[in-house]
C-alpha cells in the first residue's frame, strides 16, 4: 500500500528554508513507555488527550494513549497482526487509526470511549486507514482503490462513505476534520509531487503550499481553522503553522534532525515528533517560550 507522510514517517536529512517566521513554542518530549524503537504523537483533543503509535524492541508497533494526568495506555485492536496505529482523538475521547491483518492487508477502526473496537473498510477498498475524527463523530481517511489509486473519504455519523478526490489531483488523502466539517489533507499532482489541501465547507478546494517549499503536507486542522503539517526542502522536513489570517510560521524543536506537526486543539497545543540519533521522538508543543 501506498503511504502518505502524514501517516507515516520518512526520515531524512534536512536542509532549512529561509524567510519563514519562527513560532515561539515550549516543546515537551513525549517517549511511550516501551517505545526504544521510536514514539510518534499524532492527534491531540481539546482536553490536551495525545494519541500516537510507538515501536517495541521486536520492531512491532503499537497505539498509545497520553491521559492529561500523564499516564499511558497502549492500544492494540483485537486480531491486528502487523501493528497498531492511533492517529486522531476527538473531544469526547472516542480514537481512530489503522492495523494490518493478517494477509497484510489495513484497516481503519474506531475506539469508542466504552473501549469497544469497530472496524471501518470503505466498501469495495482493498484497504482503509482512518485519520482524523471531530467532535460530532464524522471520521476521514483513505482508501486504497482496486487499481492502486488513494483516494480520500469522509464517513459521516449515519454510516454513509462520501469518496474525496482534489480535481487533478492522481492520488488523494484526507487527515483531518474540524467541527464545521473542513478537511484537510495531501494530494499527488501528474509530477507525482504533493501539496496539501483545504476542503472547505462549501465543497471548495485550496491547494495550501508553504512559501519556497518543494512540497506540503496538511495534516490536521482545529475549530478555528488553523492548519499543521510538514513541508519539504532539499530532501527533508520542517514543521509549520498556517494561520486564519493565511500567515505561515515554522516551528522546530530544538537539535532535532527534523520537525514534524501532525495534530492541533483549540488552545494552539500542537503535536507531531522530531528526529534525534535516528529515533522518533513524540513532542507536545505549547504556545509561548
Amino acid at each position: 500500500m501506498k503511504r502518505l507522510f502524514c501517516a507515516f514517517a520518512a526520515w531524512v536529512l534536512l536542509v532549512g528554508l529561509t524567510g519563514l517566521a519562527k513560532a515561539q513554542y515550549t516543546f515537551t518530549t513525549i517517549d511511550a513507555p516501551g517505545g526504544t524503537g521510536g514514539t510518534n504523537a499524532r492527534g491531540i483533543n481539546d482536553r490536551g488527550q495525545i494519541v500516537g503509535d510507538y515501536r517495541d524492541a521486536g520492531h512491532i508497533s503499537h497505539g498509545f494513549l497520553l491521559d492529561v494526568d500523564g499516564s499511558y495506555t497502549t492500544l492494540d485492536v483485537p486480531g491486528a497482526f502487523f501493528g497498531t496505529y492511533a492517529y486522531g482523538i476527538n473531544a469526547s475521547g472516542q480514537i481512530v487509526g489503522s492495523y494490518g491483518a493478517l494477509g497484510g492487508t489495513t484497516h481503519g477502526f474506531l475506539l469508542d470511549v466504552d473501549g469497544s473496537y469497530a472496524a471501518l473498510d470503505v466498501p469495495g477498498a482493498v484497504e482503509t486507514d482512518a485519520s482524523g475524527i471531530n467532535a460530532s463523530g464524522q471520521i476521514v481517511g483513505l482508501y486504497v482503490a482496486m487499481d492502486d489509486t488513494l483516494h480520500g473519504f469522509l464517513l459521516d455519523v449515519d454510516g454513509s462513505y462520501t469518496t474525496l478526490d482534489v480535481p487533478g489531483a492522481t492520488d488523494t488523502f484526507a487527515s483531518g476534520i474540524n467541527v464545521s466539517g473542513q478537511i484537510v489533507g495531501v494530494y499527488f499532482d501528474m509530477d507525482a509531487m504533493d501539496h496539501g489541501f483545504l476542503l472547505d465547507v462549501d465543497g471548495s478546494y485550496t491547494t495550501l503550499d508553504v512559501p519556497g517549499a518543494i512540497e506540503t503536507d496538511a495534516c490536521g486542522i482545529n475549530d478555528a481553522g488553523r492548519i499543521v503539517g510538514p513541508y519539504f526542502v532539499a530532501g527533508g522536513a520542517y514543521a509549520y503553522l498556517l494561520d486564519v489570517d493565511g500567515s505561515y510560521t515554522t516551528l522546530d524543536v530544538p537539535g532535532a534532525l527534523q520537525t514534524w506537526a501532525s495534530g492541533i486543539n483549540a488552545s494552539g497545543q500542537i503535536v507531531g515528533f522530531y528526529l534525534v540519533g535516528g529515533v522518533s521522538h513524540g513532542f507536545l508543543a505549547t504556545p509561548g517560550g
